[in-house]
C-alpha cells in the first residue's frame, strides 16, 4: 500500500505528529491516549485533502494494528498469569525469599543481574519484567528505594537478556532483515551491550551503597515476611517457564501452558471457578489489611492491561498510517543520498531506529525500517550487515522501552506500575547502548567492515 507522498507534506504531517504529542504529553501532561487519537485524526483529515480517500486510509490504519494482534494478545495472557501467580502464591513467595536473602546494599546490583540472566535464558524481557520483575520491584520498593530506579534496573536486565538471548525476537528479527547469521549478530552485539552493561552495573552499586535505609524499613519487611507463606509450587510455574523457553516454544503457547497448569493448581486447592474467573479477570486481591502487602500484591489481571492495550492499538494505528501511506520514507528516503561515510550511515542508523520509535511507537518496525532503507548503503560503504544488524538492535529494538507510547514502554510502565518518564532517566542500558555504538562508529572499534564474500553478494 506504499505510495508516493510530496515530501514537503511529509515533513508537515510528521511536524504536526511530533508537536500533538509532545505538546499534549510533554507540555499539557496528559495521558498518551488522547493525543494519540489527535494524530491518528490530524493525518487522516490531511491525507484526504491530499487525494488519499478515508478507505485506503482506514486500510493502512488497520494493517498497522493488525502487526500488534500477537504482543496485544500477550499482554492479556500475561496479566492472568500475574494474577494467578500471586493467587497460588508464586510471587509472594519470590518477595518473601527477596527479603531473606538480598542485603539492602547489593538490592539493584541483585535486581539487574538476576533480570538479565531471566531475560537470556528465556529470551523475553516482557516475561522477565512480568515474573521476577514484579517480584524485584516488590522488594525494591519496601526496602526503601525508588520505584524509579528499581525499575530502570529491571528494565535494563531484561533488555540485556533480550540482546543476549537466540531465543528473543528482536534479535532474531535484526539478523534477518539484515540478511545476517543469527549467532554471528549475537557475538558482534556484545560490543556494545558488554560496555553499555559495565556502565549499568557500577551505576547500581554506586546508586545501592549510596541509599540510607533506616530501622524502619527493617520493621517493615519482617512485618511483611511473618505475613507471607511461601509455598513450594513456586518451583513448578517457574521451570516451566524455563523448560518452555529451552524448548523453543513461541512466547503465546509458552504463556498459555503457564495460565492452564496454575489453573489448575488454583482449582485443586479449593477455588471455585467462579472465583478463578475474577482473579484472571480482575486480578489479585489481598485479604491482608497490611497496608505494604496490599501495595505490594494487589495488581495483575486481564482488566488491568486494556489501557495498555488501548494506548498500544492507538500507537500502531498511527505507526501504520505514518508507514503504509508512505510518510516516513518520503521524509527519509531523500536524506539518504546526504551520507557520505561510514560514520554517517551508522548515526543516521541510530536516529532513524530512535526516531520511528517515537513516531509510531512500535519496536519491530522501527527495526525493520532502518534495516530496509540502509542496506544498500552498507555495502556501499563497505561495512558488514552485522554492522547493520547491530545498529538496529542498538536503536530501534532498544528505544521502545523510552517511550511512553511505545509497545515495550507502556507494558513496562503497566507490569511495574511507574510511569515511562519516571525511569527513563534510570534505565541507563537502553541510554548507552546507542553511545557506545555510536563511539564505535566514530572510533571503528568493533565496526565490522564487509567480507570479500560480502561484497560479492
Amino acid at each position: 500500500m506504499q505510495r508516493e507522498v510530496n515530501r514537503k507534506l511529509a515533513v508537515a504531517l510528521l511536524a504536526g505528529v511530533i508537536f500533538i504529542l509532545a505538546g499534549g504529553i510533554i507540555g499539557l501532561g496528559l495521558a498518551p491516549i488522547a493525543p494519540l487519537l489527535v494524530a491518528i485524526a490530524w493525518i487522516i483529515l490531511v491525507m484526504r485533502l491530499a487525494g488519499v480517500t478515508f478507505q485506503d486510509a482506514q486500510a493502512a490504519l488497520i494493517k498497522g494494528i493488525e502487526a500488534g494482534i500477537a504482543p496485544l494478545f500477550l499482554f492479556l495472557l500475561i496479566g492472568s498469569m500475574i494474577a494467578l501467580w500471586l493467587g497460588t502464591g508464586v510471587i509472594p513467595t519470590m518477595i518473601w525469599l527477596g527479603f531473606k536473602l538480598i542485603n539492602p546494599a547489593w538490592f539493584l546490583p541483585t535486581a539487574l543481574l538476576t533480570s538479565a540472566l531471566v531475560g537470556t535464558m528465556i529470551g523475553s524481557a516482557f516475561t522477565t519484567m512480568s515474573t521476577v520483575g514484579v517480584a524485584l520491584m516488590g522488594v525494591g520498593t519496601t526496602l526503601g528505594f525508588n520505584p524509579a530506579l528499581v525499575a530502570g534496573m529491571i528494565i535494563s536486565g531484561a533488555i540485556f537478556g533480550d540482546k543476549s538471548s537466540p531465543l528473543a525476537d528482536s534479535t532474531n528479527l535484526a539478523a534477518a532483515v539484515s540478511g545476517t547469521d543469527l549467532f554471528a549478530h549475537l557475538k558482534n552485539l556484545m560490543w556494545t551491550t558488554l560496555p553499555a552493561m559495565a556502565v549499568t552495573l557500577i551505576l547500581a552499586f554506586v546508586f545501592g551503597f549510596s541509599a540510607h535505609h533506616t530501622g524502619g524499613v527493617s520493621v517493615k519487611t519482617a512485618a511483611v515476611t511473618q505475613l507471607i507463606q511461601p509455598t513450594w509450587w513456586t518451583i513448578v510455574p517457574i521451570a516451566l517457564i524455563l523448560i518452555s523457553a529451552l524448548a523453543k516454544i513461541p512466547a503465546i503457547p509458552s504463556l498459555l501452558l503457564n495460565v492452564v497448569v496454575n489453573t489448575v493448581y488454583y482449582l485443586l486447592s479449593g477455588h471455585s471457578l467462579k472465583t478463578w474467573a475474577n482473579l484472571v479477570v480482575n486480578g489479585y486481591k489481598t485479604p491482608s489489611t497490611n497496608a505494604t502487602l496490599v501495595a505490594l500484591l494487589d495488581r495483575g489481571g486481564m482488566t488491568a492491561m486494556m489501557e495498555t492495550i488501548m494506548l498500544i492499538m492507538l500507537a500502531l494505528a498511527l505507526g501504520g498510517l505514518l508507514s503504509n501511506l508512505g510518510i516516513l520514507r518520503a521524509v527519509m528516503n531523500p536524506i539518504v543520498s546526504y551520507l557520505k561515510s561510514q560514520k554517517s550511515i551508522v548515526f543516521a542508523t541510530l536516529l532513524t531506529g530512535i526516531a520511528t520509535n517515537f513516531l509510531v511507537g512500535e519496536q519491530y518496525l522501527s527495526v525493520m525500517l532502518p534495516g530496509q532503507i540502509f542496506k544498500e548503503d552498507y555495502k556501499r560503504f563497505g561495512l558488514s550487515p552485522l554492522a547493520l544488524s547491530r545498529a538496529m538492535e542498538d536503536s530501534g529494538a532498544i528505544a521502545n522501552y523510552l517511550v511512553p507510547w511505545g509497545v515495550a514502554g507502556a507494558f513496562a510502565s503497566q507490569t511495574l506500575h511507574v510511569p515511562v518518564l519516571s525511569f527513563v532517566p534510570f534505565t541507563f542500558l537502553a541510554l548507552f547502548s546507542p553511545v557506545f555504538s555510536l563511539l564505535s562508529a566514530l572510533t571503528g572499534i568493533g565496526l565490522r567492515q564487509a567480507s570479500q564474500d560480502e561484497v560479492a553478494k
